[in-house]
């Protein structure tokens, strides 16, 4: 069976894209990542309404990415603030992917609104792909894919 003749119900990029593929999702895990916790605040920082913002963090936190912890600011309400899982927290290698290729291809000449640095060195961090054997800076040409043990065809 080939690429072609496989479905792709079961492709972990599409079950991915079907949990964090829309742009407003997107841009809530990224201002999570750097801090972002309460819902004004993600509100006034992406500028989206309040009800798109509200079905993303439902389903952000139905899909175990957040979580809700309670907060109270004196003389206000209880409210919820919302952070990364250690599941929301594995999608950082996927942000910054998403960032490291838009320096390169669609800033232009326009400087990026973060620095991301490693502490100890003070380098710029950078997303490399690597085999477990610890090979890094993989490129499409020095790997091979192919169908693994869920492929089925397509029907």
């Amino acid at each position: 069976m080939e690429w072609l003749e496989a479905s792709t119900e079961n492709c972990p990029v599409q079950r991915t894209l079907d949990v964090v593929g829309e742009k407003w999702t997107l841009l809530i895990l990224r201002d999570a990542v750097n801090g972002v916790r309460r819902f004004d605040d993600f509100h006034r920082h992406i500028g989206l309404s309040e009800a798109v913002l509200s079905d993303r963090l439902r389903k952000l936190i139905a899909a175990g990415i957040l979580q809700t912890v309670p907060y109270r600011e004196p003389g206000s309400r209880s409210r919820n603030e919302y952070r990364l899982t250690r599941k929301g927290w594995d999608l950082w290698p996927v942000l910054m992917a998403l960032r490291q290729w838009g320096e390169a291809y669609a800033l232009g000449s326009e400087s990026p609104v973060l620095d991301v640095r490693h502490t100890d060195c003070d380098a710029p961090v950078r997303v490399v792909v690597e085999c477990s054997e610890g090979h890094s800076s993989l490129r499409p040409e020095h790997v091979t894919a192919r169908l693994g043990p869920g492929a089925r065809p397509r029907s």
